[in-house]
């Protein structure tokens, strides 16, 4: 598998919205989870959000209802719309990507990823 490539990202006021995207060859296969995370200075990656390859998103509680992951259209991107964006939402935003195991659900640790993206900037100003 190749690294996840994230796009998107940039700045914004709060209470407006971005939108990132991750480009993974792992979505190609059939069982897949792909992951996005949050980095804060200093602190270890958050957990922000995953769907897996049943179209099955499931969210953090800083972000839901906030955050929503559409049904895949594109056969390896999957994207990830930030509506009513706060301050503490800047950060670089990281996509990880794995196989996902038979009945298995997504990890949400960032140590159960291997392959990750560079990352892209999100900064929302107050």
């Amino acid at each position: 598998q190749e690294p996840p490539v994230e796009s998107g990202g940039g700045s914004v006021q709060a209470g407006e919205s971005l939108r990132l995207s991750c480009a993974a060859s792992v979505i190609r296969s059939s069982m897949y989870c792909v992951a996005w995370f949050r980095s804060s200075q200093g602190k270890e990656r958050e957990w922000v959000a995953y769907v897996d390859d049943n179209d099955r998103a499931t969210y953090s509680t800083s972000v839901k209802g906030r955050f929503a992951i559409p049904e895949r259209t594109y056969d390896n991107i999957v994207f990830l719309p930030m509506n009513n964006l706060k301050h503490e939402g800047t950060g670089p935003y990281y996509c990880a990507a794995r196989a996902r195991e038979i009945d298995g659900v997504c990890a949400v640790g960032p140590r159960d990823y291997v392959k990750w993206g560079r990352g892209a900037q999100g900064s929302v100003s107050s």
